[in-house]
């Protein structure tokens, strides 16, 4: 079960200019919605970041290629298969299911964005998604976006979505978003799919610039296990139909539109978190007084993978010795670690090189058992801060990826 995450999703709200459907195209054994379909408006324009992992899925090089073209018109979505790691048969696979999209809708193969996640190394079910398109085109609908977070599922527990109102400017806009993602969560994009949209009117260059400064600190900042995924994509949408006109980047409402677009994105982020394969905690790191962001997050890091410390946190066992270990290990030049301090939420663990003075096992086994834990790490280096946001290891998180593909 997700930490502290609902089961169901509040309605979502529709954003003009956007049109959703789904259907099943019967890609699992489960008999459920797999495959969705997003319709923009022509007025649309589109950013998006992808997975930096070589071994890139197919739908990735091609949505790459197709969006430096034209800004899409129909977004394509499958679950339950990566179509990855299929080399030129992949790439084929992918194309034949856009130029399906192409046919029953009118519209440019190039204006047709794939997008896939599930299984890697399967050859995508093509005859299947295309019988399916027609149904998805039937289904499309501006209310549908709780549906669709529900079909781009694969191990998630819970769908994942938000929606936010802002008024910027004077002018009212709307961001409306949804993501998949348990497993293989590391940066690098961060591995998930998310779609995010804005009725705002936003030219695409200013669009890619408020989306890279949102996920570098949300999506960006998360792990489960350390794996970066084959199919990771992010993509926001500007629809252009809405009150709000952003032309440049010195415009007054450019910074508070990033503010409310990084909100949307580090909800989703931590959402992933919380739904980790088998998570029982969520746990917030903070690495400060670093002598740069980079060392913060090496730090930070060093923390998040330790399997000693994760599997600690998943018993509830006070262990804070595997985390000075991990801190000790991370690679910093000439710590000392005198000006090392390390707290449990408002437990002082670690002072002047060992254990604080005045903690006891009872201060520290009350926060362990906590199902959401903070750890803060002071290096007495600098003015630097960087914040991660990752999860226990648990028997469950073995058992389901031990299980993947049977």
């Amino acid at each position: 079960m997700a930490v502290n995450l609902p089961s169901q999703l509040s309605p979502l709200h529709p954003i003009t200019g956007i049109k959703v459907g789904t259907t099943c195209a019967q890609i699992k054994p489960v008999q459920r919605d797999d495959l969705t379909l997003f319709e923009l408006a022509p007025t649309s324009n589109c950013a998006a970041v992808f997975t930096r992992n070589a071994f890139c899925a197919a739908p990735v090089v091609l949505a790459r290629q197709h969006l430096t073209t034209t800004p899409p018109r129909f977004l394509l979505i499958n679950s339950g298969n990566a179509n990855a790691g299929t080399g030129e048969r992949g790439l084929q696979n992918a194309l034949a299911c856009c130029q399906r999209v192409s046919q029953l809708s009118g519209c440019l193969v190039k204006e047709v964005l794939p997008f896939s996640t599930g299984v890697i190394g399967v050859p995508l079910p093509v005859d299947k998604i295309q019988a399916a398109l027609p149904s998805a085109l039937a289904n499309l609908d501006a209310h549908h976006w709780n549906q669709a977070a529900q079909a781009i599922m694969t191990t998630d527990t819970v769908p994942k979505g938000i929606s936010i109102q802002r008024t910027l400017a004077g002018k009212t806009v709307h961001l409306t978003a949804i993501a998949k993602g348990a497993g293989m969560i590391k940066p690098n994009m961060a591995t998930l799919l998310a779609f995010i949209a804005t009725d705002a009117v936003v030219p695409q260059s200013i669009l890619q610039t408020g989306l890279n400064q949102a996920v570098e600190c949300s999506f960006n900042r998360i792990t489960v296990d350390g794996d970066t995924s084959t199919n990771d994509a992010c993509v926001l949408v500007a629809t252009g139909q809405g009150q709000l006109t952003i032309d440049n980047l010195e415009h007054p409402a450019f910074k508070p539109f990033c503010q409310a677009l990084t909100e949307v994105c580090l909800y989703l982020a931590q959402a992933i978190i919380r739904d980790g394969e088998g998570a029982t905690k969520f746990i917030t790191i903070t690495v400060a007084q670093g002598a740069s962001t980079q060392e913060c997050l090496d730090v930070a890091y060093a923390i998040a993978h330790s399997p000693l410390v994760k599997t600690a946190f998943f018993a509830s066992d006070a262990n804070w010795g595997r985390i000075l270990a991990a801190v000790g290990r991370a690679g910093l030049a000439d710590l000392n670690i005198n000006t090392v301090q390390i707290d449990l939420n408002q437990v002082a663990i670690v002072r002047q090189g060992g254990v604080a003075q005045d903690y006891t096992e009872e201060q520290g086994q009350q926060v362990m058992a906590q199902p959401e834990i903070q750890i803060r790490i002071l290096l007495g280096r600098g003015h630097d801060q960087e914040t991660i946001f990752t999860c226990d290891l648990s028997h469950d998180y073995v058992r389901i990826n031990a299980e993947y593909r049977t």
